[in-house]
Formats: C-alpha cells, sequence, structure tokens
C-alpha cells in the first residue's frame, strides 16, 4: 500500500478516533480532515500552535508512522519513531554490529558509485556536461578512499547551478534542499526501523553525536531525487521563499517514480528494497544493495 505524507501547517488538534486521524480546527473546532491511520506514512508538524493527543501518537507508533516536527524556521527539526518496528529487530541487531570491516567498506563504495550515477543522470536530464562523472564513478575504490564522492560533488553543484555553493544555511536553493533532504533522511530511516535495523549504527557515517548515522548512508544515493524536485520547483516557479507551496512540492518525494530491480516504483516503496537488501548484507544472505536509477 502507497503510505500518504500530511502536512500539517495550521494551528491544529489532531486526535484518534475510529482508527483514522481526526484534523480539528484549533478555533472553530471543525473537523478539516480524517485520514486511516493505516494510509499514514509521514506526518509533518510545521506550527507551534498544533495539540497532539497521546492515543495518536501510540497508534502513529503502532503503524509505524514517522512524525517530523518543524522549528520555529519551518524546518523539519525532530523526527518520532517506534523503538522496533520489527519482530526480528534483536537479531538483525546483531548482524548488522558484527559487520566485518571488508564488507563495511565494499558495501559504502557501491552507496558512492550509486550516488555520482544519480547525480550523473540528472544533469544528463538537463542537457548539463555530464561525462565527468562517469570518470569519477568509475575511479571509486573500496571505502571511496579516494573521496571520490567530495569531488564529483563540487563538479556537480557548480553544473548544476550557476554560482551556487553547497552550504547548510547558505543562499537559495540551499533552503528548499536542507528541507527536502532532512524530510529523505526521516523516510530512510522509518525504512531502516520497518527492515528490523537501527539507523544510528551506520556503515561510514560514524559521529557519536549523530543518531541517524545508517540513514544518512543510505540516504545519499537518494538525494539526487530531492534534488531534481529542487530544479523543477525553480524552474517552474523561479522563487526563492521555501513556502508553503514549495514544501507540498517537496513532499511529494514519496510517490517519486524510480526504477529498481528493473520496475518502476515509488520512491518509498524502493526505500523498504533498499533497507531489506541492506539487511540481507548483513545477515550474510548478499553482498549488494539495491538502489534505484532515474526514471
Amino acid at each position: 500500500m502507497l503510505k500518504r505524507t500530511i502536512y500539517i501547517g495550521n494551528p491544529s488538534y489532531l486526535k484518534l478516533k475510529d482508527n483514522q486521524l481526526k484534523i480539528e480546527d484549533a478555533t472553530t473546532k471543525e473537523i478539516k480532515g480524517s485520514v486511516p491511520i493505516e494510509d499514514l506514512g509521514f506526518l509533518v508538524l510545521d506550527h507551534y500552535q498544533i495539540t497532539i493527543s497521546h492515543q495518536l501518537i501510540v497508534m502513529l507508533q503502532q503503524n509505524n508512522v514517522a512524525v517530523i516536527s518543524c522549528d520555529e524556521s519551518h524546518l523539519p527539526l525532530g523526527l518520532m519513531l517506534p523503538m522496533s518496528g520489527h519482530v526480528a529487530h534483536s537479531e538483525r541487531l546483531k548482524h548488522q554490529i558484527n559487520i566485518s570491516e571488508p564488507l563495511r567498506k565494499q558495501l559504502w563504495k557501491q552507496t558512492i558509485e550509486s550516488k555520482i550515477y544519480q547525480q550523473k543522470e540528472i544533469l544528463r536530464k538537463q542537457n548539463l556536461p555530464f561525462d565527468a562523472m562517469i570518470t569519477y564513478m568509475n575511479d571509486v575504490k573500496s571505502g571511496d578512499t579516494t573521496n571520490m564522492e567530495g569531488i564529483a560533488a563540487q563538479y556537480y553543484w557548480k553544473t548544476l547551478f550557476d554560482d551556487f555553493t553547497r552550504e547548510r544555511k547558505g543562499d537559495a536553493p540551499n533552503n528548499f534542499l536542507n528541507f527536502g533532504y532532512v524530510v529523505l533522511r526521516s523516510m530512510v530511516a522509518r525504512a531502516l526501523v520497518s527492515s528490523g535495523l537501527n539507523p544510528t549504527i551506520g556503515i561510514f557515517h560514524r559521529n557519536k553525536y549523530n543518531a541517524y548515522c545508517l540513514a544518512d548512508d543510505i540516504m545519499e544515493p537518494y538525494r539526487p531525487y530531492v534534488d531534481e524536485l529542487v530544479v523543477e520547483w525553480m524552474q517552474i516557479q523561479q522563487s526563492y521563499v521555501l513556502d508553503k507551496s514549495a514544501k507540498v512540492h517537496l513532499l511529494q518525494l514519496a510517490t517519486k517514480d524510480v526504477y529498481i530491480n528493473g520496475l518502476q516504483r515509488t520512491l518509498i516503496t524502493a526505500l523498504s528494497i533498499t533497507t531489506s537488501s541492506l539487511c540481507k548484507c548483513f545477515t550474510g544472505e548478499s553482498r549488494v544493495i539495491h538502489y534505484p536509477m532515474m526514471v
């Protein structure tokens, strides 16, 4: 079933009734919307005057719904996930912890190769020069010891956008990219939990202050899908303001079409395939992560 992303940007009271999320206007008490819990994948809370019942929170967690809260800048800040989203969580966690260093390096190599390939496809679809990206992709070594990821990124960003520097707090379109990446990170974390994996224990990212190291690893080849949505928005709207309309456009990420294992799937479905294949790598059933390809 295709899971829905619900964005709440007005004062609201969110409650549970008849196994449905009820969205009540904070002032008039009128019910503005109703969504079956089983249809939900992500709930984005983007207003300080949103109240949510604990009964609803528990039901959301039982159905592995990712709840994303935004800060005063209207950027995603927090993520709520269930502590365990799979019946074999404990067993899979043991395999995840005990992964060998050679396998870890090979998985990171596959991840970076896939990311550079996706970036190359973005440039190709925009009729921009991309031959250098092929060279960078073919030069990725085990563990990406020569940092082809960083070298490719420098070329990619200066080619994709004019006079642009990719920074967390830089000028537009950094604001669009930041929003999209945090949403993507939440989607990856949810998929990892659903596959019985811990999003904290990464294959490359190992910062002790980062609770989502593995999510940051696995999201790398998916980042270009956010980039594509940002490019589309800027070409259509020619706006640099991260307003509600821009957010709604970027939240289409979950339903974006991708190719994975030779079949067309939505991105949220592809994430489950990717995390499931990663789990098989950890348990020794496979040595290949299944990542998507651009449609």
